[in-house]
């Protein structure tokens, strides 16, 4: 059996709920630039926002192919919801590195989907550049005090806790566990974007906030390494996200083509367009097949999903970029339009190939894996 045979009816199971919950929204969302309240209704109900979370505390201890599969198609049907609920499952960190009492505390709060959560990680100065970052936090004689600005925050302002990373010496950097309404925290204004409209994304702003040394996560001076760990995971689920998009893309020029009649024919009959659509078929199948490695390497515990994960996240988001762009050349006119999901895909897209580290960034990773083989 291989790990999609495994888990065929969780799929069929998430990809009606985005169906029914997700789909009929995305529009909408897109359009308003409301967050997506409802879906995080619904979805706390079927209890994905629990997904990634152990069973001991109500939640679905779904491993990370599990996830992958959940977050693909909660994309499919819209990008912007699926990056909203799967911001939900970065407390998992706290399983990972943090104390029991952070877990008895935290992690109920994000099962029930009582709690939204976020990263604290890019800065002003800081994208790819993680260990550039300056948000400084110096110990008090019972917590911590923590000084910075974060950029282009997913969930910011709509998330309760921020995971932020922060310097605690000169070369070394812990992990903190910000809450919306501790004293010295603000947001800057809303961004307003190419695509994920319905994903809020503003600045973190934090003012001498205090932070009781419960909030710390782990070590101190081990931040970066468990930054990677839990970078590791996310980039596997974003990579998940932009197949999502990608397959959805795919889908509707497939629905389109076959429907579109030029010249007494379907225009799914063209030779030039069959080529095409089988070019988006083969980078959508090539993707998937990459990011299921990563998942089996990453369960299996191998270090080799490390550059694995480099890999899927480079394909998939590279593969959403020109599965959406081809998409909307074959709706022609109308895939320029508003009214027809390509456009909206393709615009969500692009973000892609940027976040989780940029491409050209992934490549250098990739690259310097495999010089060190030889």
């Amino acid at each position: 059996m291989t790990l999609e045979a495994d888990y065929r009816d969780f799929r069929d199971n998430i990809r009606r709920f985005a169906q029914t919950e997700l789909a009929p929204r995305a529009a909408e969302l897109d359009r308003s630039g409301e967050p997506p309240h409802q879906v995080h209704q619904a979805a706390a109900k079927l209890g994905i926002p629990g997904l990634p979370y152990p069973e001991s505390y109500g939640g679905g201890g779904a491993d990370i192919f599990a996830q992958c599969v959940a977050m693909e198609e909660m994309a499919r049907a819209c990008a912007s919801s699926a990056l909203s609920l799967g911001s939900s499952w970065i407390l998992s960190a706290v399983v990972d590195f943090g104390s029991k009492d952070q877990q008895d505390r935290i992690v109920p709060q994000m099962v029930a989907g009582e709690a939204r959560s976020a990263w604290g990680l890019t800065e002003p100065k800081g994208g790819s550049d993680l260990m550039a970052a300056s948000t400084k936090a110096t110990r008090t004689g019972d917590g911590w005090i923590i000084n910075g600005v974060k950029r282009f925050i997913t969930n910011g302002g709509w998330a309760d806790w921020y995971m932020v990373f922060a310097r605690t010496s000169e070369k070394r950097f812990g992990l903190f566990l910000v809450n919306k309404a501790d004293p010295g925290v603000s947001f800057g204004a809303q961004e307003k974007k190419m695509g994920m409209r319905a994903s809020p994304t503003s600045d973190v702003i934090l003012d001498n906030v205090i932070v009781p040394e419960w909030r710390l996560l782990g070590d101190p001076e081990r931040g970066a390494e468990y930054i990677n760990k839990a970078l590791l995971k996310s980039r596997m689920q974003m990579s998940a996200h932009a197949l999502g998009i990608a397959g959805a893309a795919l889908t509707e020029a497939l629905r389109y083509t076959k429907e579109r009649v030029q010249f007494g024919q379907p225009v799914a009959d063209f030779q030039l367009v069959r080529g095409l659509v089988a070019d988006m078929a083969i980078k959508v199948e090539a993707a998937r097949a990459t990011l299921c490695s990563a998942c089996e390497l990453y369960i299996g515990g191998d270090p080799a999903a490390k550059t694995q994960a480099s890999i899927a996240k480079v394909l998939c988001s590279d593969a959403a970029m020109a599965v959406t762009t081809d998409a909307v050349q074959l709706y022609g006119g109308y895939g320029y339009l508003q009214d027809y999901p390509v456009e909206r895909m393709m615009r969500d897209a692009k973000v892609t190939q940027i976040w989780e580290g940029t491409n050209q960034i992934h490549r250098l990773m990739i690259a310097k894996d495999f010089y060190e083989r030889v």
